[in-house]
C-alpha cells in the first residue's frame, strides 16, 4: 500500500507473487550499460572528430591557431595540437560515460547533475585560453573550439544515458 509521501516499495496495483505475497519493487534503477557504453565510443569519435575539424578549419582555413598543450605559445599550424585535442576529446567523452554511469546508479536526479558538471567543466576549458598571455583571436577560437566540444560531448552522453535508463 502507497503512503501518503510516496511508495512503501511494493508494487501499487495488488500484483502478487507466489502464494498471495506482494511482489517487492526494487529502488535500483536499471541502466542499459552496454548501450550507454557504446553511445560513449560513439560520442568519443564525434568529440575527437570536432577536435581535428575545427583545428584544422581555425588554424588552416582563418589561420588562427587553437591552444593546445603543442601550442602553448599559439604560433604555427600544428596538426599534434588537432591530435591533443582529439585526444582531450576522446578522454572528455569516456570520463562523462563513466560519470553518467556512476549517477545514474547513485544520483536522485543523474541527467541533472551530469548537466551541471559537464558544463563548468566546459566554462573551465572555455575560460582558460584567457589566462594565457596570447593575441586576442586565438583566445577567442580556442574558446569556441572547447565550448562546442564540451557542447557535443554533454548533449550526447546525457541523451544516451537518459536512453539507456528508460529503455532497460
Amino acid at each position: 500500500m502507497s503512503s501518503y509521501y510516496g511508495s512503501d516499495g511494493y508494487d501499487s496495483y495488488g500484483d502478487q507473487g507466489d502464494y498471495g505475497e506482494r511482489r517487492r519493487t526494487t529502488s535500483t534503477p536499471r541502466v542499459n550499460a552496454g548501450m550507454l557504453w557504446a553511445g560513449g565510443a560513439a560520442t568519443a569519435l564525434v568529440a575527437a572528430l570536432i577536435g581535428v575539424v575545427a583545428t584544422l578549419v581555425v588554424t588552416g582555413v582563418l589561420d588562427i591557431p587553437v591552444i593546445a598543450p603543442a601550442t602553448v605559445d599559439g604560433s604555427g599550424v600544428d596538426y599534434i595540437g588537432a591530435m591533443w585535442l582529439a585526444g582531450f576529446g576522446v578522454v572528455g567523452s569516456f570520463l562523462a560515460t563513466a560519470l553518467a554511469h556512476l549517477l545514474m546508479l547513485v544520483a536522485p536526479r543523474p541527467m541533472s547533475f551530469l548537466g551541471w558538471v559537464v558544463g563548468l567543466v566546459t566554462i573551465v576549458f572555455v575560460v582558460w585560453p584567457f589566462t594565457i598571455t596570447v593575441e586576442l583571436e586565438v583566445q577567442i577560437a580556442s574558446a569556441l573550439v572547447y565550448i562546442v566540444m564540451g557542447i557535443a560531448i554533454g548533449s550526447l552522453v546525457s541523451g544516451m544515458a537518459s536512453r539507456a535508463l528508460n529503455d532497460y
